[in-house]
């Protein structure tokens, strides 16, 4: 370790022992320390003390928990006891302010922990008993670090046997077993096969007084003959016992065999140890998906089989995409495997810290006013892959060149880890994600080919990037990383130099390695043995896509296009914390992919807000389960576990405080539904205020009071496409018609047409009754030829729409409460308040009508008929929400969602 980083790991352990530690206090830390670190600079110094500055700002809230009414807590009757010492957590707590984790930060750890652990059973209690439970994380947000810390409380008050499933590739469950060393054992395990050789880590550095013993290593997945060679019994051990296993069905299956036969007792098969098991990633392979009602998958057997083993159980699922976990059924049991894995118990949803790097600061906001496309400061859009590398391929494609696309993310790429060497990030690490195909031989390619471009990029770096800026710039390559700088950089930060970039180029792009991340890549992809910090381009697919932790990760390129919430959440290993460079970070990813990313994003948010509101009303998991059943997604999420079977199956969904929108069009009814909405603009102004000009506001035009019979009128007269399914509109009719003598009686209609544009040849057209500027859209691509799809991205409306005709008051009143949700103490500027807000106090529902140009930017669409589309914002109900009903079969699903199968598949074994 050098002279740095023993300043960085003293420093923060004196920190941590204070709440709020102020910058002069900071500094004079840093100053009274650093005697011991000759080697330390000045720069360094202050580099070093603006990161603690910045982490000890960081705040984190407690979250939210759904649980049974009926549950005595135990937790605080134990801590009074003298007994316990809490040895481990302590332990790891120190560790954490060792690493940079502020105080405010490590005080809310300390109490989720605390109440999570309170939801599992005390372990010494008697009798047979088994909780179940989940806790929904974000993607990259801490997960590990909260069942860490978990495991050490557990260990602290008596559990004495500790598995940790995690997840289904070898490298994520080497990564869990790391981390747990260092957070939980102590000591290196990858060390524990070499006789005499004991190397300690993480918390063993500070104390090693007891070491919890571990049947798995960093290198090596559980192993029955190493394991029996122990020789002593699980209930003899007097520290807890640690198993990391690779969600595996052999794996399982080894694992089961040798507790029955080496443990359990003989006359019960069973074994009287407590036992707590963490499923990370649960959503991923634990869910039952067989096909028959009666059926049990293996995985999921296997993991209600081993809680049976023991008669004291606690089974916690950890996950960032919960969906398919509450969808399981909680009534289903079997004699054989027991009970299932639905969370009965207790529901926990975490709040990450607020410098968390997720969904809605990275997607919120990327829809353009004219044409829906990403324009945020992160997402970078992806469209000249069709022919090189499409999304859609074959095991045997062949790679002739790459996308321009791709070679300016790895320009990029450059760019930012010469701006973090001036920044003082020399010993940091840094990496690129490319995830581009699930097959491996595609992936090498990919891999070739980035390698032979970085070179010619470093030769010419070589050459001519240290000469003066004018002669550098004169070589192609130095000058296509310049117009990069310019154009990422640059235009949002114009204090960025040009020149410090260029100087730092050689030594930025010089030790970049490009490595395949897969099944069949040799070794694995780690940072530890890099501790000047490790700089990586990784190529991969599926082994890049769920679990595995990219350091410092800058720049990604994303080509996968399944519409799967878990898979392609999942995918997103850009989320998570940036300290000190989020302003570098970016994302290439095509226009589909982008608008699923931030339906999603929305979808999870509104999950966890009715969280929030079931927790306020007193509601049990199996409650929220139910309520979460009827969500319009669960088009999506009740389809993919229920599809084994191959038969249709009938959704129930609640349409009230929802958004619909017509997100695909029939080509040959373009005809009847502008006729549909000519009829409509023709009803509204015989029978009230009509919808012309004078309703200008400033993005559109607004009409309000208008009879639902016009509305329901329009509606019957506008023909759906059928892949449009959540806007068949005999389910829309029937919600609204049940409705229709009461709180939809009165709706209002909104166009919208932007008036500012940069659109050269916009269509005008006069369809309404008078002069509109249509909006632009592109067309993305269809399963089906007789469809039209308004952009990839499945959105219509642009982001925000759902703010017209919502009283001032009302807005102010839902942005206060999302603010007060999010844990935020003054209004920002840069909050991206989701449309759902606004929604959730709107008094009328609102039926927006779309009048399109269909073609890409800078197309003279002057000449073209409008296309119509429509989204309806319906407003809460005060009455029982009753479900409209949908068929979806296994044809429906395939032709969707049909990549989402496929990753299910680990095509890189």
């Amino acid at each position: 370790m050098n002279d740095l980083d023993n300043l960085k790991r003293m420093v923060g352990a004196l920190l941590v022992e204070q709440r709020l530690p102020t910058a002069e206090v900071i500094r004079q830390t840093i100053e009274t320390v650093r005697v011991v670190c000759p080697n330390v600079t000045d720069d360094h110094c202050e580099h070093l003390a603006r990161e603690f500055e910045e982490a000890h700002c960081i705040s984190m809230n407690i979250g939210e928990v759904l649980r049974e009414a009926d549950f005595e807590p135990w937790l605080d009757v134990v801590k009074r006891d003298a007994d316990y010492d809490f040895y481990y957590w302590h332990r790891y707590r120190r560790f954490l302010g060792r690493s940079g984790f502020s105080a405010q930060v490590l005080a809310t750890m300390d109490d989720v922990s605390d109440r999570i652990l309170d939801l599992l059973q005390n372990p010494t209690k008697e009798g047979r008993w088994s909780r179940r439970g989940m806790v929904v994380g974000h993607v990259q947000s801490g997960k590990t670090a909260n069942y860490t810390g978990l495991i050490c409380k557990a260990a602290d008050v008596g559990y004495k046997v500790i598995v940790v499933i995690a997840g289904i590739h070898n490298n994520l469950r080497n990564q869990t077993q790391k981390r747990l060393d260092e957070g939980f054992t102590g000591f290196d395990s990858a060390r524990l096969q070499t006789p005499g050789v004991r190397k300690q880590v993480g918390v063993g550095l500070d104390d090693l007084r007891r070491r919890p013993a571990t049947f798995t290593t960093s290198l090596r997945d559980f192993n029955r003959m190493t394991a029996t060679g122990v020789g002593l019994p699980l209930v003899n051990l007097r520290e807890p016992v640690l198993f990391v296993i690779k969600k595996n069905s052999r794996t399982l299956k080894n694992l089961l065999e040798w507790l029955k036969d080496h443990n359990a007792d003989l006359r019960t098969s069973s074994i009287d140890a407590p036992m707590l098991l963490i499923d990370d990633e649960a959503d991923n392979a634990s869910i039952n998906v067989a096909g028959g009602v009666d059926e049990v998958s293996r995985i999921n057997g296997q993991i209600r089989q081993l809680l049976e083993i023991f008669n004291r159980n606690c089974y916690v699922g950890y996950t960032a995409t919960p969906f398919a976990n509450i969808f399981i059924d909680p009534r289903s049991d079997d004699e054989m495997y027991g009970e299932d894995l639905f969370p009965r118990d207790f529901i926990v949803s975490l709040d990450p810290p607020d410098n968390y790097f997720g969904a809605s600061k990275v997607f919120g906001g990327t829809f353009n006013e004219d044409e829906g496309s990403p324009t945020n400061r992160y997402v970078r859009r992806v469209d000249d892959n069709r022919d090189l590398l499409p999304i859609v391929h074959r095991k045997d494609h062949e790679i002739q060149r790459l996308p321009s696309s791709l070679k300016d993310a790895v320009r990029t790429f450059i760019i930012a880890r010469s701006i973090r060497l001036n920044r003082g990030h020399e010993q940091q690490h840094n990496s690129m994600l490319v995830n581009v195909s699930r097959f491996v031989d595609v992936q090498r390619q990919v891999r070739n080919e980035i390698h032979a471009f970085l070179s010619n990029v470093r030769s010419s770096i070589r050459v001519n990037g240290m000469k003066q800026e004018a002669e550098a710039l004169a070589d192609e390559e130095i000058s296509a990383l310049h117009n990069v700088f310019e154009r990422e950089y640059r235009s949002f930060d114009n204090s960025l130099n040009w020149l410090d970039v260029q100087n730092n180029l050689f030594e930025g792009a010089g030790p970049i390695q490009v490595v395949e991340v897969n099944g069949r890549s040799p070794g694995t992809l780690d940072y530890t043995g890099y501790q000047s910090g490790l700089n990586v381009i990784a190529v991969g697919g599926l082994s890049l896509s769920r679990g595995l932790t990219l350091e410092g990760l800058v720049v990604s390129y994303f080509l996968r296009n399944s519409m799967m919430y878990d898979t392609l959440m999942q995918m997103g290993r850009w989320f998570g914390y940036r300290p000190g460079y989020e302003d570098l970070c970016r994302i290439w990813m095509p226009d589909q992919a982008a608008g699923w990313y931030s339906h999603i994003a929305e979808s999870i948010e509104e999950l966890r807000d009715e969280v929030r509101q079931m927790r306020i009303a007193g509601a049990t998991p199996k409650e929220f389960g139910l309520k979460v059943r009827s969500h319009p997604d669960s088009l999506v999420v009740t389809a993919r576990n229920k599809m084994g079977s191959g038969q249709s199956i009938v959704v129930s969904v609640g349409l009230a405080n929802q958004f619909v929108e017509t997100t695909s069009l029939l080509r040959d009814a373009g005809r009847r539904n502008r006729d549909a909405a000519a009829w409509l603009a023709a009803q509204v102004a015989a029978h009230g205020p009509a919808l012309n000009s004078e309703r200008r506001t400033s993005n559109g035009y607004l009409v309000r009071g208008v009879p639902v019979e016009h509305v329901l009128g329009f509606l019957r007269a506008f023909k759906n496409a059928p892949s449009s399914r959540l806007t068949e509109t005999r389910q829309i009719i029937k919600h609204i018609s049940d409705r229709a003598d009461g709180e939809l009686k009165s709706w209002s209609i909104f166009v919208p047409a932007p008036e500012k544009r940069s659109d050269q040849h916009p269509l005008v057209t006069s369809l309404l009754g008078f002069e509109i500027k249509c909006q632009r859209r592109r067309e993305g691509e269809v399963q089906d030829p007789r469809e039209i799809r308004i952009t990839d991205n499945q959105r219509v409306a642009s982001r925000g729409v759902e703010r017209v005709d919502v009283e001032e008051e009302l807005k102010s009143h839902a942005e206060r409460d999302y603010r007060e949700r999010r844990g935020y103490s003054h209004v920002r500027s840069n909050i991206n308040y989701p449309d759902s807000i606004y929604r959730g106090v709107r008094r009328r529902p609102l039926l927006v009508l779309h009048l399109l140009a269909i073609g890409e930017k800078g197309d003279d669409l002057s000449g073209q008929e409008p296309v119509v589309a429509w989204s309806i914002s319906f407003p809460k109900t005060d009455r029982e929400d009753q479900k409209v009903e949908y068929v979806v079969n296994t044809t429906w699903f395939h032709e969707r969602y049909h990549d989402a199968e496929e990753d299910d598949i680990d095509s890189e074994d």
